[in-house]
């Protein structure tokens, strides 16, 4: 399955969405519509080196490492996350790209532009 491409999208507060934007930000959209992941980006984030060792990660959830193992594939899969396996270990990264589409999206700079 090919990562999708994020430098596509407008801001919803901008000019319209084509389909084909829609359709290319609706994978990263549904990947972060959980809980669960929507904390692991957060907390890979926000690690003091911008990566976190599945390892690292097990422990910060009441769930089972295969639960776990399954959020970090779909958010890589929509393309949220890099990983890197070293070893045993796999460790993840969040793509900056990712996360500037969908902070564009809703860009406060487009709501400037808007007169009231």
């Amino acid at each position: 399955m090919s990562q999708p491409s994020f430098a596509c999208c407008t801001p919803l507060t901008g000019t319209s969405m084509t389909p084909e934007q829609a359709e290319q930000v609706v994978p990263l959209l549904k990947a972060l519509a959980d809980p669960v992941r929507l904390r692991l980006v957060s907390l890979i984030a926000s690690s003091p080196t911008g990566e976190a060792c599945v390892c690292d990660l097990n422990e910060a959830f009441d769930q089972t490492q295969a639960t776990i193992s399954h959020h970090l594939k779909v958010l890589h899969s929509a393309g949220v996350l890099d990983r890197d396996k070293r070893g045993v270990w796999v460790y993840y990264a969040v793509k900056p790209e990712a996360l500037s589409s969908v902070a564009n999206l809703f860009s406060i700079a487009a709501l400037a532009g808007v007169s009231a």
